[in-house]
């Protein structure tokens, strides 16, 4: 018989799919590890189940007790799947600027969920980094995750996405695109792919309102860079210990309107179904365009699937109200 023991084996061995419609002015062979495949439909399941073996191996997090995470959303997915399988409580703290589509699925599968303010400064005792501390010192037999400092986050792409890309490309592979919010998979994935070939470039997507692409170029926190954006998944207003900015080459930022409407054409034009960020990535691509060539294997990260966008990216009338074009 072949069959699973449980749901978190099915993580990771995500599918590389080539991309022929969205990149027809892209120069090279553009293939997307579509990592909706999992079965928390995004990337994080991976480092949750990571971060909470790494807990568990050290005595962190210790049987029956209560795991605390800020969360956008699919890291709560993950760490949901895990809790319900190794038998733990967990309360997830996001912020109101995330799709309810999001809440609702960390409700189905369990968890607890507390929503904070997103426009507060992160050490505002409102923000979601400071109630996820609060909760989780107030909390009795508790563990906060941290997944933006958490080694064990890029250390699981590191382990599992890096090297899953690497094999499927047949080493190939000469540039790696993807969305930087934690850090985690563009420093665990670059990491284990320049050291095999340190020739291939990393490439990370940023948004307008977040502090990542300036402090790249020129080692400057400027928190004149910071202000509210729409966008979800990507982009952050502090830097996570999760980002090593010596493996990224380089940052490009897409507009909340254009990562929208990039997600919508991926759906149309090649039938991926992915998230906010995941059109992001798309737009990226046609940025990055003249670092490209014919010969060159493009991998781009999707994050997540648009399942968790329904009532955002995928409604005419939210596309609307926000004066974003429909294409």
């Amino acid at each position: 018989m072949n069959y699973f023991n449980n749901i978190l084996e099915t993580i990771g061995d995500t599918p590389l799919i080539k991309l022929n419609n969205v990149t027809e002015n892209i120069d090279a062979l553009v293939l997307a590890k579509v990592e909706y495949f999992n079965p928390g439909s995004s990337v994080k399941d991976r480092m949750a189940v990571k971060m909470i073996e790494d807990a568990e191996k050290d005595g962190r997090l210790k049987p029956g007790g209560t795991i605390v995470e800020g969360t956008s959303g699919n890291t709560g997915m993950g760490l949901a799947l895990a809790a319900i399988v190794k038998g733990y409580k967990l309360i997830c703290v996001s912020t109101d600027k995330q799709s309810k589509e999001k809440f609702d699925v960390l409700r189905a599968v369990g968890a607890e969920v507390v929503i904070c303010p997103t426009n507060v400064d992160p050490d505002d005792p409102r923000s979601y980094y400071s109630t996820s501390k609060r909760i989780s010192e107030e909390t009795p037999n508790s563990w906060y995750v941290n997944q933006y400092d958490n080694p064990s986050n890029s250390l699981a792409h590191y382990l599992s996405t890096g090297p899953e890309i690497w094999d499927q490309t047949d080493g190939k592979i000469t540039h790696f695109v993807v969305g930087v919010g934690t850090g985690g998979t563009i420093s665990g994935v670059g990491k284990f792919l320049k050291e095999k070939n340190p020739n291939i470039k990393v490439w990370g997507i940023d948004t307008y309102g977040s502090v990542f692409k300036k402090y790249h170029e020129t080692g400057i926190f400027d928190k004149n860079e910071i202000y509210p954006y729409i966008t979800e998944g990507i982009g952050e207003d502090i830097l996570p210990k999760n980002v090593n900015f010596d493996i990224i080459d380089g940052f490009v930022k897409v507009t909340d309107e254009d990562a929208a409407r990039y997600a919508r054409l991926l759906a149309k034009k090649e039938g991926i179904f992915a998230g906010y960020s995941c059109g992001a990535a798309i737009k990226g691509l046609e940025l990055l365009n003249n670092n490209f060539n014919t010969d060159d294997v493009v991998v781009v990260l999707l994050h997540d699937s648009g399942s968790r966008y329904i009532g955002k990216v995928y409604n005419d009338d939210w596309m609307k109200k926000n004066g974003f074009k429909l294409d």
